[in-house]
């Protein structure tokens, strides 16, 4: 058995029939088929279950692949861990953040981390959180920044900083001017800009409205922060954000609410059983200076 058939045995598990996996690893079906027949004579017991349009695994196959992917993540850190140059003078970063800390906190924290090791190249991608603990543990990222909160099994968490949320509106909004601290009882009919309920941020404002007994009139749900600043700069609308994202934005005014939104804890995560390069500790330590 050599590595090629593990790789070889999961594409065809992961492409669901033989001709897409050969297309994806470049050599031909009948080279294909007859590497998963070596590699299930040398285990003595059939790997996958050819009766059927799509290949399945049997229950041997199952517990073999389960394994494989396990062994592949390991060899594959085990190969970084071989190319890590501990000088940092070369290298590379995957990152994967939720999307609201895109307009704040990314681009100061890589300024600052390639200002101090500009051979490292960084891949940043913005992504929901459920989706980063998934790459993690699948090896797809080395670092995330998100929320804290309950996270799956083998994530280890790191607190970074206290984030606060509060009210936001253009300058010439009619509430720009209220004397602070506004009741939150005001916001009842008044027209709201929120981001889609697939922003983390989204279920922490909804929680918050919820236990104030309010149910806000949301005029316009976007999926990009960017273009709610823009919409909320106009004038017609207020929104709710992260501090961060607002402070000293041209156009924008905060409001203090009372009852203050709830503040939230934000973590860097990583695997916790993944070989931590030279790269990740650094990117690490100028996070924990950043918060």
């Amino acid at each position: 058995m050599e590595l090629r058939h593990l790789r070889y045995l999961l594409a065809v598990v992961d492409h669901g029939n033989f001709t897409r996996a050969a297309e994806t690893l470049h050599i031909s079906q009948p080279t294909l088929s007859q590497q998963i027949k070596q590699l299930e004579r040398s285990l003595g017991a059939p790997l996958l279950d050819r009766s059927g349009r799509r290949v399945r695994l049997t229950d041997a196959g199952a517990a073999y692949t389960h394994h494989a992917r396990l062994a592949l993540l390991d060899l594959d850190a085990a190969e970084r861990a071989v190319h890590d140059v501990q000088d940092l003078s070369r290298g590379r970063l995957r990152i994967a953040t939720t999307p609201t800390f895109t307009n704040y906190l990314v681009g100061p924290l890589v300024h600052r981390f390639r200002s101090a090791y500009p051979g490292i190249a960084l891949i940043v991608r913005e992504t929901t959180q459920d989706r980063i603990e998934a790459d993690l543990l699948a090896d797809r990222v080395d670092l995330g920044i998100a929320f804290a909160g309950s996270h799956t099994a083998g994530i280890e968490r790191t607190a970074m900083f206290t984030e606060e949320l509060g009210l936001v509106v253009g300058e010439h909004h009619r509430l720009a001017t209220v004397a602070p601290p506004l009741p939150v009882d005001r916001l009842a009919g008044e027209p709201l800009g929120l981001l889609t309920g697939d922003f983390a941020t989204r279920l922490h404002i909804d929680g918050y409205f919820a236990e104030c007994g309010i149910v806000p009139r949301i005029a316009v749900e976007a999926n990009s922060v960017s273009a709610l600043l823009e919409v909320v700069g106009l004038g017609s609308l207020a929104t709710v954000l992260p501090d961060a994202i607002a402070r000293d934005r041209p156009g924008l005014r905060p409001v203090t609410l009372t009852p203050p939104l709830p503040t939230r804890t934000v973590e860097l995560l990583r695997r916790g059983t993944a070989y931590h390069s030279a790269a990740a500790r650094a990117f690490a330590a100028v996070a924990q200076e950043s918060g």
